[in-house]
């Protein structure tokens, strides 16, 4: 009796560790994920792309006139307004070529003065025989030749005096000094007369106006269109965006290591004049923005085809998932409710065609048998659209969407027409804490969240699969369904 009243309590203690350990492995293996909640809030598509902000136009002042500069009137980021005063050059050289083309000029209409008196008396004089033809004709030539002179002189004298006026540099055009390249004493070159094209004394620009001239990549550029709006933050002001137009498009691309981009101009308006040339900037050009909508985020939405390997991670059976119903439901008008509640089955049953396919025809019933045979595994995604695209061909109607064969099953030729171009799965947390997954249609999605257009509600939970064990989950999918049909992807037993 006392060896049994031993052995109790040590069978009993062994019991409970042996009870403790099963609820600690069945813990251990329970699946862990994460969970979010649909949110409303704005979601807006960008293109990102930094570059550097310019003025649109820069003016390089240069002198028409050698020689001493004399005085500078300007200094760096002094604002002038159109034919200000900039400098002056050492006018002595031109002054003397102006005087002497003044001087010739007088001179050449004495000449003129006198050589048309001398015309008239050989006229004179020939008519009275005093002199002969050939004086008479030399007359003329002088004539002429002072004529010849006198136009020679004029244009020596617009031209000295244009020179002139050249050593006051005036400013070309409204703007902002950006660059001083001389002082007061130093010679310059002319820009007229000089191969090198001559000292430049200023340089500048209306600030008014800037622009960024960014690298946009290739992949992109199908998005962005002349006329976009564009947002751009520079350094100084990481607080205060600035609000731009991309304003052209450049036809070249540009390499820059073994990446292919379009330099696009985006414009600014700068009359606050807190823009300044060279600084950094980064532009956002907006593509498409969605106010107002539910959001979730990306690696909570599926797609159909990866659904199976999703819910094996959340730890359900794959084929409880009845895609077809998701889909039915969808485009009965079911609500989220009733699909969520539907959503899994009986472990061991099969997707029966019943009623629903019947309703639908025989191209129905022949797209529902397909899908299944995918889920399967008995014939690839491949193989499903071709035997669609021949099978619908055959009969003489327009086809499906290959695409959506697997997943969505057939509908009525009127719900074909209005088949949304994004769907996907998400796996909701309903009240009871169970996992049902639940077909939503998509809209936008920007890095981090997507648009749910219908099929989730504000405050709705829905769990996250991650990329990588997303990739797990199909591996393990594949495999089941390989062990399953004997290896084969047509079958061959289970």
């Amino acid at each position: 009796m006392d060896v049994i009243k031993i052995i109790k309590p040590f069978l009993l203690l062994n019991v409970l560790i042996w009870g403790i350990s099963c609820t600690d492995t069945e813990a251990n293996t329970a699946p862990t994920y994460d969970t979010a909640i649909v949110t409303q809030g704005d979601l807006s598509i960008t293109v990102e792309a930094t570059g550097n902000v310019e003025p649109i136009r820069k003016v390089e002042v240069k002198s028409k006139a050698s020689g001493e500069v004399v005085g500078m009137r300007v200094d760096v980021g002094d604002e002038v307004g159109p034919g200000a005063l900039l400098a002056r050059i050492d006018p002595r050289d031109v002054q003397n070529g102006f005087d002497q083309a003044k001087a010739d000029l007088e001179v050449a209409k004495a000449r003129l003065d006198i050589s048309g008196a001398q015309k008239l008396r050989s006229e004179e004089l020939l008519s009275s025989g005093v002199i002969s033809l050939q004086e008479h004709e030399s007359n003329n030539l002088d004539y002429a030749n002072a004529q010849a002179n006198l136009v020679k002189a004029e244009t020596n004298y617009e031209l000295n005096e244009l020179r002139l006026s050249d050593v006051t540099i005036r400013a070309p055009s409204a703007g902002t000094i950006l660059e001083k390249n001389v002082e007061e004493g130093q010679v310059i070159q002319s820009a007229s007369q000089n191969v090198s094209g001559g000292t430049t004394l200023v340089i500048m620009a209306d600030l008014g106006l800037m622009q960024v001239r960014t690298l946009v990549d290739e992949t992109d550029m199908g998005d962005v269109k002349s006329g976009m709006t564009s947002r751009v933050t520079v350094e100084a002001y990481p607080g205060r965006p600035f609000v731009g137009l991309v304003e052209k498009i450049e036809p070249q691309a540009v390499v820059e290591q073994n990446v292919t981009m379009f330099p696009v101009i985006v414009q600014l308006d700068n009359q606050s004049g807190l823009l300044k040339p060279g600084m950094n900037a980064e532009v956002e050009i907006l593509i498409d923005e969605a106010p107002g909508v539910h959001l979730i985020p990306n690696n909570a939405v599926v797609t159909p085809q990866d659904a199976p390997a999703a819910a094996s991670i959340l730890g359900l059976d794959p084929q409880d998932i009845d895609m077809r119903s998701l889909f039915v439901n969808r485009a009965g008008g079911g609500g989220s409710r009733a699909q969520g509640e539907r959503s899994a089955r009986p472990n061991n049953s099969e997707a029966e065609p019943g009623s629903a396919n019947r309703s639908r025809g025989p191209v129905g019933a022949e797209v529902d048998s397909l899908r299944l045979k995918v889920q399967r595994g008995e014939i690839s995604q491949d193989s499903a659209r071709t035997l669609v695209r021949n099978r619908v061909a055959s009969r003489g109607r327009a086809p499906l969407d290959p695409d959506l064969v697997a997943t969505r099953g057939a509908t009525s030729e009127q719900d074909r027409s209005s088949v949304p171009s994004r769907q996907g799965i998400v796996f909701k947390i309903l009240s009871d804490g169970s996992i049902a997954p639940q077909l939503v249609q998509l809209g936008l999605n920007d890095w981090d969240f997507t648009q749910v257009m219908s099929g989730l509600n504000v405050g709705d939970e829905v769990a996250i699969v991650g990329a990588a064990q997303l990739r797990a989950g199909q591996d393990e999918f594949l495999n089941r369904i390989r062990s399953r049909s004997g290896g084969g992807m047509f079958g061959g037993g289970r």
